[in-house]
């Protein structure tokens, strides 16, 4: 049903509710979320209301820090103790307001009827506990079978979203899994109990684009064989369009648009929404100087680890080549993107080459120098001319310093400013280069969204000055808007330092975007490598083609 003519945008019903014969089984009322902070209070949610029906797929999306996610909190009851909701909130689950149960209530509810797939995996997986310890969990807490069943069951689950080696998997802990293997992970916890409603906030944030696929297309399946509703959080256009019945734009905390996914694409009302729907990577690189020299090479680098098969008593260890025998050349001012499927070896070669974990055999330069066999205090000196942007903010933000400190410690340890105010001064440089306001010094990593982290954590790499920068699926937190800004903002990083970036990346067209030459990575191998436009526009290999088939067109 169209839009009707009238200048509010986002009533309370939804436009297609006469058009429904059932009930919804979310209907959610005046929503409002405030948060306690130091100097005040934060109103993150402003009287939102949506409603969600049996077997479909609703879609909120808006920028980082609209309030998608607290939305989303507050449904599952899992707010922190800073959080106020309104007391006019009403968020009725089968008729029933779940916000006046009692958290035990509550416990049975979430997990159960409800479930939550989270952004961050790393922070929501236990480091302590197995990955199949952790699937258990989540089954016998909320159904009477035994272990072996609940263990049957949770293989089963890790096949379904096509982890490798399941078996194996069960067994380890989640550090040793890639970042889209977690992410499967999550999603297998949040199906294990089948579900109602199943609310995915960012669930392929993390993984490649052949798998966000696979995945998405799970979700619908299981979602038509048992009818469960499907809340989609994502700033991904491309899988809004194509998963999603029902679409609302979130902006500030405030509903700004909703109508039918079809409608919304086709005549976007707001002007916040039409400028949403307009954003997309641009650009290209800016051209390399020709006698630009090399900062950073490679030779043969190999880097296993050993995998614990069987069982406690009668373990059997074998060796995984995580990346075998890979080489390559990053000259001064350019950016090489390294892509590939989740698992590729993308991550544990960029970090191999900055001596964060430990290269069994290779050569390793930079600017120059061997690097390789260096003990960890012979790296010291270089670690301010070598920066990295790790894939999982939350992760790599200390949660019990404050945005100030987290900063700040970078230029203390490298001995970089003579004072504090003037390490004050680079830190609020770093934030404002970096996109953030500079009055955010005494709030902590919790207090933002995904993507705010993910800036705070570029503006601590750039605080330091480095000449070189590893970038682990830095845009991956970001919606397209702010995509586009981060990208501009390396552009112009790179152009005023002479930085040299290496990409890491599973998005195809932010790689277009700004990378000169592209690595394609799969099992641990370089498949192909070359100028960014001659790899995308022409690929050499099934499967780099099929990588470029998932990006472009998925819509």
């Amino acid at each position: 049903m169209a839009l009707a003519a009238t200048e509010n945008h986002a009533p309370a019903m939804r436009f297609d509710s006469a058009e429904r014969a059932d009930a919804p089984i979310i209907d959610a009322r005046n929503i409002g979320v405030t948060f306690r902070v130091e100097h005040g209070t934060v109103e993150a949610v402003k009287d939102i209301s949506f409603q969600l029906y049996r077997g479909e797929t609703v879609a909120i999306v808006g920028e980082s820090g609209s309030g998608k996610s607290v939305t989303a909190r507050t449904v599952m009851g899992l707010l922190s103790r800073r959080a106020i909701v309104s007391p006019a909130a009403k968020v009725a689950f089968e008729g029933s307001n779940i916000l006046t149960f009692s958290p035990r209530a509550r416990r049975a509810l979430r997990g159960d009827r409800i479930s939550m797939i989270f952004q961050e995996p790393m922070s929501s997986l236990n480091p302590l506990h197995t990955i199949g310890g952790q699937i258990v969990e989540a089954i016998r807490v909320h159904t009477k079978v035994g272990r072996r069943a609940a263990e049957a069951r949770a293989l089963e689950l890790l096949k379904q979203v096509q982890i490798p080696e399941p078996e194996a998997r069960l067994k380890q802990y989640p550090h040793q899994l890639s970042g889209g293997q977690r992410q499967r992970v999550m999603i297998a916890m949040a199906l294990a109990n089948d579900p109602d409603v199943l609310i995915a906030d960012e669930p392929t944030t993390a993984l490649d684009v052949t798998v966000q696929a696979q995945i998405l297309n799970l979700i619908r399946t299981l979602q038509q064989e048992r009818g469960m509703a499907v809340v989609l959080i994502t700033h991904d256009l491309t899988i809004v369009r194509k998963f999603s019945d029902y679409v609302y734009v979130m902006q500030h905390g405030e509903m700004r648009e909703h109508n039918t996914t079809n409608h919304l694409f086709e005549a976007p009302r707001h002007p916040y929404t039409r400028r949403l729907l307009a954003s997309e990577p641009q650009g290209v690189a800016m051209p390399l100087p020709a006698d630009a020299e090399p900062l950073l090479t490679a030779k043969d680098v190999r880097v296993s680890f050993m995998m614990r098969h069987g069982g406690i008593f009668r373990p059997d260890l074998r060796e995984l080549v995580a990346v075998d025998s890979l080489g390559l050349t990053l000259r001064r001012h350019e950016t090489l993107g390294i892509v590939g499927e989740s698992g590729s070896g993308k991550t544990t070669f960029g970090q191999s080459l900055l001596r964060l974990n430990e290269p069994s055999a290779g050569e390793i330069r930079f600017d120059g120098e061997r690097i390789d066999g260096r003990s960890r205090k012979e790296m010291r000196p270089l670690r301010s001319r070598m920066q990295i942007v790790f894939q999982d903010p939350f992760a790599s933000l200390n949660p019990r310093m404050t945005i100030g400190q987290i900063i700040e410690e970078g230029l203390i340890v490298n001995g970089l400013g003579q004072t504090r105010a003037e390490r004050l001064d680079r830190v609020k440089d770093a934030l404002d280069a970096a996109g953030m306001p500079t009055d955010i010094l005494s709030r902590f990593p919790h207090e933002f969204s995904g993507g705010q982290r993910q800036r705070i954590a570029i503006a601590r790499a750039v605080a330091l000055e480095p000449e070189f920068i590893l970038l682990d699926e830095p845009t991956s937190a970001l919606d397209l808007s702010v995509q586009a800004q981060i990208i501009e903002l390396l552009r112009n990083l790179q152009a005023e330092r002479g930085l040299s970036y290496l990409f890491i990346s599973h998005d195809l067209k932010v790689v277009r975007a700004l990378c000169h030459r592209v690595i394609v990575m799969q099992h641990g191998w370089i498949v192909e490598e070359g100028p960014v436009d001659e790899v995308l526009s022409n690929p050499k290999t099934e499967y780099t083609r099929r990588l470029v088939r998932a990006a472009f067109d998925i819509a």
